[in-house]
């Protein structure tokens, strides 16, 4: 019994030995990692002494220029006029004189309604005037033989004024007649249907074959696109302005192509609506372009500038130099130690490619133009060359 216990004492007090050298073991490791922690953030190794390279970037000068003043809407390509083509008699359609889509000329045949029912009725109205002439005639000459004969007093008064009033009655039967060939000619015209104006004709509504009727159904749409027009609508606002503007000159309007953004088409403002549209407060305007080679097409909707001024000396920059932060808007100026600078700008309109700067930056002085994402306020840049 004693023996056991002198084992027990014996190896607690082992233990006791082995847990002190374990904590002095770990502390030894702490105070050796702090070191080597304290040695690489504050020993003053060859990192801290390296610095970043600079963030290449490209930049653009900021220049002074004339810069139009100019409103922006959307607008909608109109023909200068539009035909649709009607017969005016009822008839069958005997032939068609044209292609879908094809440019037409004042005058030129495009319909032919089957003739030959007014011709017929033409004929009859002529014989009808040739008879009626023929009596007109003969009565016309009883009735002066009557003048003469009443004088002698061979025939009474009441047969000359009968003779008189026959002759007369068949001379208006001539003139009815004559209306009437008149407007049988006319039915015949109406046979054949001709542009009444310059455009381009559409798809053809009526073939061959088909009976039409009056003044009812519609063959084709001729548009006139040489002139055409572009309507659209300006805030209620900007009214004034534009008829003050209007009123020293013309001002002109471009419309923007999808296909040739680059290479707008150019008109003049040429109508004012009456009255502003109460639904969106908004008035409409009309410009008028020449359209020679047909850039624009009726129903199509364009990007359309309205030229008001010329703005002198303004400063403006690439549009693509402008960032949106939480304060707003700001460019990074480049500085004559070649780090950039956070600068907060005010901007006005856009102008093609470029953006007029109303506040905040003075002509000459460098914009960052790319590579803004990897820059803050102090941080180096190498300024590369610009593509063209």
């Amino acid at each position: 019994m004693q023996a056991a216990r002198r084992a027990a004492w014996r190896w607690l007090a082992e233990a006791n030995m082995l847990s002190r050298d374990m904590s002095r073991v770990r502390h030894a490791a702490l105070l050796a990692g702090l070191g080597l922690l304290s040695t690489c953030s504050w020993g003053g190794g060859a990192a801290e002494h390296r610095s970043d390279p600079p963030v290449p970037v490209t930049a653009a000068p900021a220049v002074q220029k004339d810069a139009p003043v100019t409103l922006r809407a959307i607008g909608n390509v109109a023909a200068y006029s539009t035909v649709s083509l009607k017969a005016q008699v009822e008839g069958r359609v005997a032939r068609v004189y044209f292609a879908e889509g094809q440019e037409v000329k004042r005058g030129d045949l495009l319909f032919a309604l089957d003739a030959r029912p007014f011709e017929a009725a033409l004929r009859q109205a002529e014989a009808n005037l040739a008879r009626d002439r023929a009596q007109a005639e003969n009565a016309r000459v009883e009735a002066d033989r009557f003048a003469r004969l009443v004088k002698d007093g061979i025939v009474s008064r009441d047969e000359y004024d009968q003779a008189q009033a026959r002759a007369a009655s068949l001379e208006a039967t001539v003139a009815a007649d004559q209306a009437a060939v008149e407007s049988a000619r006319i039915q015949l015209q109406y046979c054949s249907i001709a542009s009444p104006i310059d455009g381009r004709i559409g798809e053809i509504l009526v073939h061959e074959g088909n009976v039409v009727k009056a003044n009812e159904t519609p063959l084709a749409v001729i548009n006139q696109v040489r002139p055409i027009y572009v309507e659209f609508a300006v805030p209620q606002q900007e009214l004034d302005e534009i008829r003050a503007r209007l009123a020293g000159g013309e001002l002109p309007v471009e419309a923007f192509r999808p296909a040739a953004e680059d290479h707008p088409v150019v008109g003049t403002l040429n109508f004012i609506n009456n009255t502003v549209d109460t639904a969106s407060g908004t008035v409409l305007l009309k410009a008028i372009f020449p359209n020679t080679n047909e850039e624009l097409w009726p129903g199509q909707f364009v990007p359309v500038t309205l030229r008001l001024a010329t703005r002198h000396d303004a400063v403006m920059i690439p549009s693509r130099a402008v960032q949106t932060g939480q304060e707003g808007k700001f460019v990074f100026v480049v500085q004559p130690d070649g780090t950039v600078a956070s600068r907060p700008v005010s901007v006005g309109q856009t102008v093609g490619q470029d953006v007029v700067v109303e506040q905040g930056l003075a002509a000459g002085e460098q914009v960052v133009t790319e590579g803004q994402l990897r820059l803050a306020p102090g941080v180096r840049v190498q300024v590369k060359e610009e593509a063209a």
